[in-house]
């Protein structure tokens, strides 16, 4: 997962944002064109990949004085004693630790690493943003099994002037392809097949209501 992708994504991710919460506050409380969020949408084969601001601790079996907790930096990569800028960005903790293996192997013989996230945010490509008529509008790292539930819980729900069953998903990983949700159902009203799974990098636009 490059930066380059991640940056240029971001800026049209903007654009479209601008215009469709511009669209969502004109509407009102209209019906969503939108279909239906699928309500299961999490990949059984996902794994986590390390993000900027993520802490890994890195051991190094039998070597303590090469073992350390260490933050990824802004730039996705990571320093460790006779390891410098290593990129992180986007690997896996088994990835990243067979690369520190291999930097390694040119001081110690046959070492032996493993990789522990130990504080989770990941990259920004996979954040779940939460814009609009939300409580406290804010970016959230992307947990497995993540659910429209649990990021409501986490922003704190919405606010008195919030249209919540016109709220909407945008998936970015699928093409920006946009779904209907239905909040006010699922938070007033307790409508549990309201709660649909979330993806990486789902964007949820919550509009105002007009009425």
């Amino acid at each position: 997962m490059m930066v380059e992708s991640a940056s240029m994504s971001g800026d049209s991710l903007r654009k479209f944002l601008g215009v469709t919460v511009a669209a969502g506050l004109l509407s009102g409380c209209a019906t969503s064109s939108f279909p239906p969020a699928p309500a299961v949408a999490s990949d059984a084969a996902y794994n986590y990949v390390i993000g900027p601001g993520d802490s890994v601790n890195v051991v190094v079996w039998r070597n303590p004085e090469l073992s350390m907790a260490v933050p990824v930096r802004p730039d996705g990569k990571i320093t460790t004693p006779l390891v410098e800028d290593l990129p992180a960005l986007g690997k896996d903790s088994s990835t990243l630790a067979r690369d520190i293996e291999q930097a390694l192997a040119k001081f110690i013989r046959e070492p032996v690493v493993t990789v522990v996230v130990t504080s989770f945010v990941g990259p920004y490509s996979e954040q779940v943003r939460v814009v609009g008529e939300a409580a406290t509008p804010q970016v959230l790292p992307y947990v497995q099994k993540m659910t429209l539930l649990d990021v409501m819980i986490a922003v704190g729900g919405v606010t008195e002037f919030a249209d919540g069953n016109g709220a909407s998903i945008l998936r970015t990983g699928e093409g920006n392809k946009q779904y209907s949700v239905r909040i006010k159902d699922l938070l007033k009203r307790g409508d549990v097949s309201a709660n649909v799974e979330m993806r990486p990098g789902d964007v949820l636009i919550i509009p105002q209501s007009w009425f």
